[in-house]
């Protein structure tokens, strides 16, 4: 792929993959929903992986390629590596000089402790005749270190600690095809056994993911293999990874092995204003709801985190017009002939080429939780699912599943509340 446009596009998926959860709307670090981040991706060392918290130390992609003589894997790893930031205000009884606070006021901005993110690329081509004849293991090694910036009262210091994984390669020989191997393993000897969360995710690599590339080769889907590869396609183990074939429909030369389940030749949207690093959510719904936030919590979102003043200034510079023009709450929707709104029940009849995710909730009842319109009128019902066991979670945080109204059936004996 040597179109710039079709490399662009290949990017800008990949970077939603990279940030997805990275900072939750309000974009605080107050907010509860922020307290517990990074959920996609994220390779721990083995240490904490072995102490039951269901977090794994490596991911495994395997794909089907159809190559020549002289074909050679591009590997592309990418992820993110924590990076602590603290806030400290100078004091003469304080050993270093200087003591961690909650927040340091410096003029009329605010600075707060938060975990940041570094971006981390390694690439590497490899011939896929060597793989075929023996396993290539490649080291993987990010250099800690810290920072100190001086403020007015204060400094603010930036620590991170280095990082040790191994990208294990191989192919094996199938006939007319090669099936791809590409294991990414965090190998960091640390002891994180008596680590909490927060304090693994430093040591581990986060949203984590491989973008593969063949010159002379070219990859067959795993979600739609030509009839005669199908049962070479399902004999693929993939493990926390799904790779799905990335760029303009048709082109079959890159794969994203991503964290996040993927469509083949997934795209962003190019109505979106800018990141919000939530796909879960409707873009302008989150401006709407970024735009009511007070002066005092754009004040904290700011101080959070530079991506997140971005989003808030972001909105904030959007013309009038357009913020008149994005979704909108409306009252009620008919389906079926039966009207439904805020707190209406309905059974969820996803679409079979819809999100993968959702079709493991067709069939069941769900509530409305409200009812929202884009720009172009259509409209999507916010709904959680009856006898989730996160649904009171999702109430608390705003978090919901979201459907038009082609795919729901009214609830039978369903009214309006």
């Amino acid at each position: 792929m040597t179109d710039q446009a079709a490399l662009d596009q290949v990017k800008a998926v990949a970077d939603a993959v990279l940030y997805e959860g990275y900072v939750l709307y309000p974009y605080r670090a107050s907010a509860q929903k922020n307290h517990v981040r990074w959920q996609f991706g994220v390779l721990v060392p083995p240490s904490y992986a072995a102490t039951g918290t269901g977090e794994h130390s490596a991911c495994r992609t395997e794909c089907l390629a159809e190559v020549g003589p002289d074909a050679e894997l591009h590997i592309r790893l990418r992820f993110l590596q924590a990076q602590r930031r603290t806030v400290e205000v100078e004091r003469e009884d304080a050993p270093s000089g200087y003591r961690e606070v909650d927040a340091l006021i410096v003029g009329e901005d605010e600075l707060l402790p938060w975990d940041e993110a570094v971006e981390c690329e390694r690439d590497v081509t490899l011939p896929v005749g060597r793989l075929l004849d023996s396993d290539q293991y490649l080291p993987v090694i990010v250099r800690g270190g810290e920072l100190t910036t001086a403020v007015d009262g204060g400094r603010v210091v930036r620590r991170k600690n280095p990082l040790i994984a191994e990208l294990r390669c191989r192919a094996e020989r199938l006939p007319g095809l090669v099936r791809l191997h590409v294991t990414v393993a965090n190998t960091d000897t640390v002891d994180c056994s008596r680590h909490t969360r927060d304090e693994a995710l430093r040591h581990s690599l986060i949203a984590a993911h491989t973008v593969l590339s063949l010159r002379n080769g070219r990859f067959l889907s795993l979600m739609d293999p030509p009839e005669w590869a199908r049962e070479y396609a399902k004999g693929c183990v993939n493990e926390h990874t799904w790779p799905v074939l990335v760029g303009p429909v048709g082109s079959d030369d890159v794969m994203l092995s991503s964290p996040i389940i993927l469509y083949d030749h997934p795209k962003v949207d190019p109505s979106s204003h800018g990141d919000f690093f939530d796909a879960c959510e409707i873009d302008e719904m989150l401006t709407l709801r970024t735009l009511t936030l007070t002066d005092a919590e754009k004040r904290e979102a700011r101080a959070t985190d530079e991506r997140a003043r971005r989003i808030v200034d972001r909105v904030e510079d959007l013309p009038h017009q357009p913020r008149e023009s994005m979704h909108g709450r409306v009252r009620v929707v008919r389906v079926a002939g039966t009207e439904i709104g805020t707190g209406s029940k309905v059974v969820l009849r996803p679409h079979q080429d819809g999100d993968a995710q959702d079709m493991f909730v067709d069939g069941r009842v769900a509530t409305v939780r409200s009812v929202l319109e884009d720009v172009d009128g259509t409209c999507f019902l916010a709904v959680t699912v009856d006898g989730d066991p996160a649904e009171e979670w999702q109430l608390a945080q705003g978090r919901f599943r979201y459907f038009t109204t082609a795919e729901v059936e009214p609830y039978p004996g369903e009214v309006v509340p």
